[in-house]
């Protein structure tokens, strides 16, 4: 009969076959998570990136400033909110700040300033055009249905946005119509990401 094993002595033999980390590796596992929480610090306090950064030594900063650019494209979104507009702006401010290659960035910065024009412009249009048409659309099958239960509709004023089927309806346009800009902000943060 084999010799049972308790689970650490089992996690510490895989550990052993994996062999040992780098020293390389044992910094990134230590800066890159404070250089995440130094980019949430800044996005919502107000930190002074540069002054932070300039604190930690140049092999060190490395893995700062990636955990810094991770959480800030993360945090770059499609300007629905005055807050999502700010967090934007301030996401792509510190980008510029951590970023080596600025032109490359500042090209990324016009894609996405063009699809946060559309969104704000056009796609506010499509946004009301589809709401209205969804509305009435859910008007006319609510009395229609209330017409063949009672014979009569008259008098009776029907607040369908108020209706838990009309809220999911307008939820799930809402996903369909962002679809294709989520689509083109997401390719364009992974090549934000990649920009050094």
């Amino acid at each position: 009969m084999g010799e049972i094993k308790s689970a650490i002595e089992i996690a510490m033999e895989k550990a052993e076959r994996l062999g040992k980390a780098t020293d390389e590796e044992r910094l990134e596992w230590k800066y890159v998570p404070e250089g995440e929480r130094l980019a949430a610090r800044y996005l919502k306090q107000d930190c002074n990136l540069v002054a932070e950064l300039s604190q930690y030594e140049e092999k060190i900063k490395k893995y700062v400033i990636q955990g810094v650019a991770d959480v800030l494209v993360r945090n770059i979104n499609l300007p629905n909110s005055d807050l999502a507009k700010r967090t934007n702006r301030r996401a792509m401010d510190g980008l510029k700040i951590v970023k080596s290659d600025k032109a490359s960035a500042e090209n990324v910065y016009s894609k996405l300033r063009r699809i946060f024009e559309h969104y704000v412009g056009r796609g506010e249009q499509q946004r009301k055009q589809a709401y209205e048409s969804l509305k009435a659309q859910f008007e006319a099958r609510i009395k229609q249905a209330i017409q063949q239960q009672l014979g009569s509709v008259v008098g009776i004023r029907i607040d369908v946005e108020r209706q838990p089927q009309f809220q999911e309806e307008w939820h799930k346009v809402q996903i369909q119509l962002d679809s294709q800009y989520v689509k083109l902000l997401d390719e364009y943060k992974q090549e934000l990401s990649a920009i050094a």
